[in-house]
């Protein structure tokens, strides 16, 4: 089934739902779900089909049908107040809320392609083309990456960028970036090529406190103790920290600068048992 961020109606990951749930097993019937949801058979099917509209009393239902959990509840709660909202202007403030929560669009890297991790100025590369407007003359890119790199690593890097398809050569003649932001979902080898491209980077974010006035950077650090709870709330703040950082770069115009973000929140201590 899709991401609930894939709809913009909420009664198709509803049917959507149904289906699959009918998929694997055939004795679930309209029935059974009007149950879940607290409804009439009747309305579901009229719900579905896209003729009715799901009762606010029943939203906290459905939510729990679908699997839903924070952001994608409050989306999913936000798509049912757009189709139930008659004012023209209220729902346009609803459906750019709703909106707010998606995720940027990213590719997701095979594991053929993670030769983009191989190296820190290689995703910077990718990025510095956007502020030097694609001109890609390699002596000069070498020279803008802090630390500077080899010339000749610049000009491997711009094709090994070219053959991924994560940049492309403009009619000028100049390279601009195919893809504004990439992932590469966990699998072994992909999550070792991630991990040794992240402890390159957060070598460069030790060196930055002796490279970098404090004004161009900000390093902070705070020690804890936590219990599991707390420590599960801080990840999922952390997760939604960068998705909205990723949303502020993705709608920056005019970029006057390529910056590294490097998050770590770690163990100082083992955990002991609680048997």
């Amino acid at each position: 089934m899709k991401s609930i961020f894939d709809y913009l109606d909420y009664r198709e990951p509803l049917k959507d739902a149904f289906e699959a749930r009918k998929a694997s097993n055939p004795l679930f019937t309209y029935r059974q779900l009007a149950a879940e949801l607290g409804l009439h058979i009747s309305n579901t099917f009229r719900i579905l089909h896209k003729d009715a509209h799901l009762p606010m009393r029943c939203q906290s239902r459905a939510i729990e049908f679908l699997g839903l959990k924070d952001r994608e509840a409050t989306y999913f709660m936000l798509l049912l107040a757009y189709a139930r909202e008659t004012n023209a202007k209220s729902r346009q403030e609803i459906l750019e809320r709703a909106l707010s929560l998606r995720d940027v669009s990213r590719r997701e890297l095979e594991e053929d392609e993670l030769a983009y991790y191989g190296h820190w100025w290689i995703p910077a590369l990718r990025s510095l083309l956007e502020i030097t407007n694609g001109k890609s003359v390699p002596a000069e890119l070498a020279a803008r990456l802090d630390p500077p790199v080899d010339e000749k690593d610049v000009e491997r890097a711009l094709k090994l960028l070219l053959e991924l398809g994560l940049i492309k050569k403009a009619s000028s003649g100049r390279l601009i970036p195919a893809e504004h932001h990439v992932s590469a979902k966990a699998t072994p080898r992909k999550a070792k090529a991630v991990g040794e491209y992240q402890a390159q980077v957060l070598a460069l974010a030790s060196e930055s406190l002796a490279r970098f006035p404090s004004k161009t950077r900000d390093v902070s650090t705070i020690t804890m103790s936590v219990n599991a709870k707390s420590y599960a709330e801080i990840r999922s703040m952390l997760k939604e920290c960068r998705r909205l950082i990723q949303k502020i770069a993705h709608e920056s115009t005019e970029p006057d600068r390529t910056m590294q973000l490097a998050m770590a929140f770690f163990p100082l201590t083992k955990t002991e048992d609680p048997r």
